[in-house]
Formats: C-alpha cells, sequence, structure tokens
C-alpha cells in the first residue's frame, strides 16, 4: 500500500512537527486538534520552521508556500475518509488515545492504517481498542521531529506484514530511518534512556555533584553527548520524563524505580523549559535555589541520602548498557539497530580525544571491554542495590570469553 495523503490527530509539538515533516516530503496532511489555540500554535511553528529554511538559502519563498498549502487545519473529522494513514499524537494517556482511535474506526476506510506516536504505551491495547489491530502500529518520530532521523516502529501483536512495510516506507519517504522493534514498555530508546536520566536524578539528590557539573561530565565537552542529562531532561519536560519513568517503573520493577527528586520536581511543578523551571532556572539555564532548597528538604525528611559518593559517568552509563544488553537478550532488536537506534534517536556519541566519534552502547561496551563492564556493574550492585545487577547475556558472553575488540568476540561482529 503506498500513502498519498496522511493525517495527524493532535497538534502539540510532536503532532504540529510531524505534520511539517510530512508537507516536507511532498504529501498532503490533515491535522487535527479539539483546540483552536493549538492549530494556531501548530501553524505559528510550522511556519517557523520553513521561514527558518528560507533565511538559511534551503527552499525559496514560493516552495515554502507549497508545502505550507499542503496542510489543512481542521477540528473535525471531515475528510478523514481519504486518507491512507493517520498518525494519533495527543497526550500520552492511554485512554484518552483509545477514546480517539475508535473515533477514527467509524470515519476512517476500512483499510486505513492508524499509527501512534506513542513513547511507551501498549500497541496491543490500542489496537484492540481501535477495532482493527491488524492495521494498527506504533510509529514513535522523536523531538523535534523535523531534525530527529529515526522513527521506531512497533509492530503489535496482530500487526499484519503490509501495514509494517507500508509505515517503513512511508517512514522512508519522509527522510527518517526506521528501525523495526519488538513491542515492549518502554519500546527500545526510551527504555534504554530513561534509567541513565533517573540515575543522574540519583546522584544530584544524594550530592555526588551539582546539575550543571554532571551536565558538563557527560555533554560534549566530556563523554561526547549531544548535551548533559539534566539539559535534555528540561528541553524533553520533566512531565514527561516523570510519566515515562513512573510507567517503566511499573513494568519493569525495582531497577527502574523513579528517583525521589524526580517526583518532585513534578509534583511542585517545575516541568522544564516548556514553564521556565525545571532542574534549571529559564531563561538562562541557571542554577535553581529552588531545587537546591527541595533537596535539603527531602534530606531532612529521610526520603533521601546524602551519601558523599563522588560522581561518575560509569554509573549512569551502566544502567543505559545493562539495559541495552537486555534489549539484545529479549530480541527486542539486534545488535546493529540498538547501536543505530541510540545514535539516530539520542544523538549518541563518544569523545576520542579531539573527535567525537558516533557509537551506540553496544559497540561502546565491546571498546571499553565486556569483562570490564561486567566488574563495574557488579560494584555497582554491590553499592547501589539490585537495579545493577547485570544482565544475564553479559554474564554469559564473559564467561564464554567474548571480551569484545580485545577477543575479536563481542556484541558486535569482527573480521579476523
Amino acid at each position: 500500500m503506498r500513502v498519498l495523503k496522511a493525517a495527524v490527530v493532535g497538534a502539540g509539538a510532536m503532532g504540529g512537527g510531524i505534520a511539517q515533516v510530512v508537507t516536507s516530503s511532498g504529501l498532503p496532511v490533515l491535522l487535527k486538534d479539539i483546540d483552536p489555540r493549538q492549530l494556531d500554535a501548530a501553524r505559528t511553528h510550522i511556519e517557523g520552521i520553513y521561514q527558518r529554511q528560507v533565511h538559511r538559502s534551503k527552499m525559496t519563498a514560493g516552495e515554502m508556500r507549497e508545502k505550507l498549502d499542503l496542510i489543512e487545519y481542521t477540528l473535525s473529522y471531515e475528510g478523514f475518509d481519504k486518507v491512507d494513514l493517520v498518525i494519533e499524537a495527543v497526550p500520552e494517556d492511554v485512554e484518552i488515545k483509545k477514546r480517539v482511535l475508535v473515533r477514527l474506526d467509524e470515519v476512517c476506510r476500512l483499510d486505513a492504517i492508524f499509527a501512534t506516536n506513542t513513547s511507551a504505551l501498549s500497541i496491543a491495547e490500542m489496537g484492540m481498542a481501535s477495532r482493527r489491530p491488524h492495521r494498527m502500529i506504533g510509529m514513535h518520530f522523536f523531538n523535534p521531529a523535523h531534525v530527529m532521523k529515526l522513527v521506531e516502529v512497533i509492530p503489535g501483536p496482530e500487526t499484519d506484514r503490509d501495514t509494517v512495510d507500508t509505515v517503513q516506507q512511508f517512514a522512508r519517504t519522509l527522510g527518517k530511518i526506521p528501525i523495526v522493534v519488538r513491542e515492549c514498555p518502554g519500546f527500545l530508546v526510551n527504555r534504554l534512556l530513561m534509567p541513565y536520566l533517573n540515575e543522574a536524578v540519583n546522584c544530584l539528590q544524594e550530592g555526588a555533584a551539582t546539575a550543571a557539573e554532571m551536565d558538563a561530565a557527560m555533554g560534549p565537552a566530556g563523554f561526547g553527548w549531544p548535551m548533559g542529562p539534566f539539559a535534555l531532561m528540561d528541553m524533553l519536560g520533566l512531565d514527561v520524563c516523570h510519566h515515562i519513568v513512573e510507567y517503566l517503573a511499573s513494568q519493569y520493577g525495582e531497577r527502574m524505580q523513579e528517583a525521589v527528586l524526580l517526583k518532585a520536581l513534578f509534583d511542585a511543578g517545575r516541568y522544564g523549559e516548556k514553564n521556565a523551571m525545571g532542574f534549571y532556572d529559564y531563561p538562562g539555564g541557571e542554577r535553581s535555589a529552588e531545587v537546591d532548597v527541595l533537596i535539603q528538604s527531602l534530606r531532612d525528611q529521610r526520603l533521601v541520602t546524602k551519601t558523599g559518593l563522588a560522581f561518575s559517568a560509569d554509573r549512569l552509563l551502566a544502567c543505559l548498557l545493562n539495559e541495552a544488553f537486555r534489549c539484545v537478550e529479549e530480541g527486542i532488536a539486534d545488535v546493529d539497530d540498538v547501536d543505530l537506534a541510540c545514535i539516530a534517536g539520542l544523538g549518541m556519541q563518544v569523545r576520542k580525544d579531539a573527535d567525537l566519534a558516533p557509537m551506540g552502547p553496544l559497540e561502546y561496551a565491546d571498546e571499553v571491554g565486556l569483562d570490564v563492564v561486567l566488574h563495574r556493574l557488579k560494584c555497582l550492585e554491590a553499592e547501589f542495590g539490585r537495579r545493577f545487577k547485570p544482565a544475564a547475556i553479559l554474564e554469559c558472553k564473559v564467561r564464554a570469553g567474548d571480551l569484545g575488540e580485545k577477543s575479536r568476540r563481542g556484541f558486535k561482529e569482527y573480521t579476523t
């Protein structure tokens, strides 16, 4: 099946961004919301993206107008009977999403594909609500949608082959890199990223270092990530991070347990850049006295403990690496796709002297040495508990002498 016309339901930052990406490929799109103000904000956002491209001489004003004319903004479902694919991008609440899918089933053609932009919720559950589980699929774009290349494609248990193939080809038409991921809570990228971010919050509440110190240590001038964990969480939204970590903890248990400070910041209404206060105060990204007071309050209530331990980048990376091992072990994605997802979806890179090298977690683990990674995890488990318990596949590989680059056998393949 070819997608000749698409629709997006939900005109928030992600929905508007996805609609812009669709028009950038030359395809028409309906962009629906229930709030006219949200549609106006999406219009402004999309026009701004194209206007910047004109200013950079990447397109002419006439070409911009042609792209903008491909978008129809609407408060109704009129015209949805003519679309081939609908991308649902409403708030990350499964009950809201299910209500939207029930309505879409009433107004769309029987062969139309329903794709959800959820970052973590169950495709199987939404497929049942849609009444067409064979045409239901996850299509998870990354923020900002017009910049980030990765799209996670997540089939449900009843999704048919044509739906998977169509969505992969559609993603490529949009200039994206589609990676098929087996359904699990958090899918692939958020399942790897959130434990890393959550562990950074644990370090902050324990007094291992300040947010600025850890951002510097993990950022481009340090380990090499495009930005540090606290700047990233403020950009993503602490409300979004809280909801995802809370959900992952409900599914995976102790190793994903939300840091007390993250929940406290959410409860205090500190959501990050979107409302000018997160781990940092905005504009400017300054250290927040209010966050310092909140941390001290949590310590006074004995909800967190100041450990006096120094910050280590290895502690944050261990969470991400260990979850990557588990994803390979469970068949969520293959080794190359795990690495590609982290490079294309997170911008993961590693500093090597004066250079920054794109590198995924499994290639990085092989380079460090799987025996070294295993030793670090065991030390961290002894110090902090079972959230650092090494994945079984890692222990098996080390016992077999598969140590990574130094043994020419690891997670990646090596030529002799």
